[in-house]
């Protein structure tokens, strides 16, 4: 179990690094262009990855709805988006409203596909990461008004 929580944790670092280095591209060539390079890279990295670790076969696994298939679509639009509003946030914002927006989709799909209802402290989770966010705001601005002081 601590092998996964250390993956999920360095993979949380790669993110957050992923973002700053598309937000920054961002800036240079656009949102979408940004998203088509990290989407082009990607692919460009797994394909070999998929031919020496695995079996390559390119085909729509029967077991999956073709429903499955659309998060490479909200991958992209994940991508295009973040690379947008992330030099605009900053880190730490789009980080926080990242993470609240996913802490509250996985509430609301553990509800729908486990019958696991939403406790008081998953809800209360999802408001200490939102408050985060009003936090650095009012951080913010009290140091920008000490500043024009």
């Amino acid at each position: 179990m601590i092998v996964y929580i250390f993956l999920a944790f360095l993979n949380g670092t790669v993110i957050g690094t992923s973002r700053a280095m598309n937000g920054r591209l961002s800036t240079e060539v656009g949102p979408f262009k940004a998203s088509l390079w990290n989407h082009v890279v990607g692919f460009l990295f797994l394909t070999p990855v998929l031919f020496l670790l695995s079996d390559w076969k390119f085909d729509v696994s029967s077991a999956a709805p073709i429903s499955a298939y659309l998060g490479g679509f909200f991958g992209a639009l994940f991508v295009a988006v973040n690379s947008y509003v992330f030099p605009r946030l900053g880190a730490m914002n789009a980080a926080l409203l990242v993470i609240s927006g996913q802490m509250i989709s996985a509430v609301l799909i553990d509800y729908r596909t486990q019958n696991v209802p939403p406790t008081a402290a998953r809800c209360l989770g999802v408001v200490i990461v939102i408050l985060g966010v009003y936090l650095t705001r009012v951080s913010k601005t009290s140091r920008d008004k000490e500043k024009s002081q």
